[in-house]
């Protein structure tokens, strides 16, 4: 692995930490409905994006390209709760959940 890629995985995993610590309380309240449907969404995405066998180095280079992609997804997923759209919360939770399934993850 590369020192660029290394650096790149590091940094979108400290926003996936940060977006999971960020929306656990959300999906602990009831009114989570949306943020609870975008993240599905999201995973469902992923599945479609890295496949079922994925590195972290793959989950990182789809979550570079994430903004291309994502607000839409939200958008059509839970048009009736923009706030819970939010990448740093909704989108970064969702990878930060997500990255567990890599083969390379740290336990």
């Amino acid at each position: 692995m590369a020192m660029g890629d290394e650096a790149e995985i590091e940094a979108a995993r400290y926003a996936w930490e940060d977006g999971v610590r960020m929306l656990t309380p959300h999906l602990v309240e009831g009114a989570a409905g949306g943020r609870r449907a975008i993240v599905s969404a999201v995973h469902d995405e992923l599945r479609r994006r890295v496949g079922s066998t994925f590195t972290m180095r793959d989950l990182a280079r789809t979550y570079a390209g994430a903004s291309a992609w994502y607000l839409d997804l939200a958008a059509r997923t839970a048009p009736r709760d923009p706030d819970a759209w939010d990448p740093a919360v909704t989108l970064d939770g969702a990878f930060g959940m997500y990255q567990r399934f890599a083969t390379d993850a740290r336990t």
